[in-house]
């Protein structure tokens, strides 16, 4: 197992309303800012969790679907969001026509996924042409670091962040606030690779930095930045 449905009920605690600190502060505003303006018939958000995402972007959608495999996470979505359309399934295997959607979210779930290229291939079969795929992804020396991470000296200044095995796929345990979740390292060519292989163009990259948050935090974003922020389209 992957640790999920053990760790739902901290997952959601750790969320509350707003995110924790790393979505409210720097992938939140980063999506914000890429999506500012438009609209949307229909989103589908893969691996939706209690379907913060989902909520999120109810102004900008017409209407929303998450998927998530987890069951104790849908069951807070629905809690959460009684009009909201929440499926149980993996994003390996989508249960939705070809075409169905014209944007479609993997928001911090592809290293949750087991086999991220017959997801990948799915969430671009599901997406109609013109549209447009959002991924929002840890970064690959982040994954890389499990274990690992900062460096400090004697006095606990952090020195340097530490990563290994950069370019070997595998899974690590991954522990923190009562919740331990099984996640997957691959190196960025190996998601990019699986990206341009299912026909899709990309439209934005960002390494987005913290907005208003703590200074020193912002400075640790700055020597490692945790996350990447991409936008990829569906040739019309």
């Amino acid at each position: 197992m992957n640790g999920w449905t053990e760790s739902a009920e901290a997952w959601i605690a750790s969320q509350g309303d707003e995110g924790d600190p790393s979505r409210r502060f720097v992938t939140d505003p980063a999506v914000r800012m890429l999506l500012a303006g438009r609209r949307f018939s229909h989103m589908l958000d893969v691996g939706c969790g209690e379907g913060r995402f989902c909520r999120l972007m109810k102004p900008q959608c017409a209407r929303t679907t998450g998927i998530d495999p987890t069951v104790p996470l849908i069951d807070a979505a629905r809690r959460l969001d009684p009009d909201g359309d929440y499926v149980i399934a993996g994003g390996e295997a989508l249960p939705f026509a070809d075409a169905a959607f014209d944007l479609v979210a993997s928001y911090l779930s592809l290293g949750d996924i087991p086999d991220y290229r017959a997801a990948i291939s799915e969430m671009a079969r599901v997406l109609a042409p013109g549209g447009t795929l959002l991924v929002v992804n840890v970064t690959a020396f982040n994954s890389a670091g499990a274990g690992l991470r900062w460096e400090r000296d004697l006095l606990g200044r952090k020195t340097a962040y530490r990563f290994d095995r950069y370019m070997d796929e595998r899974a690590d345990w991954e522990d923190w606030k009562g919740i331990r979740i099984l996640n997957y390292h691959r190196p960025l060519s190996a998601y990019m690779q699986a990206f341009l292989s299912a026909g899709l163009t990309l439209r934005h990259f960002d390494e987005p930095l913290p907005q208003g948050a703590d200074p020193d935090w912002t400075l640790d974003f700055a020597r490692a930045p945790l996350f990447v922020v991409m936008a990829w389209q569906k040739p019309a």
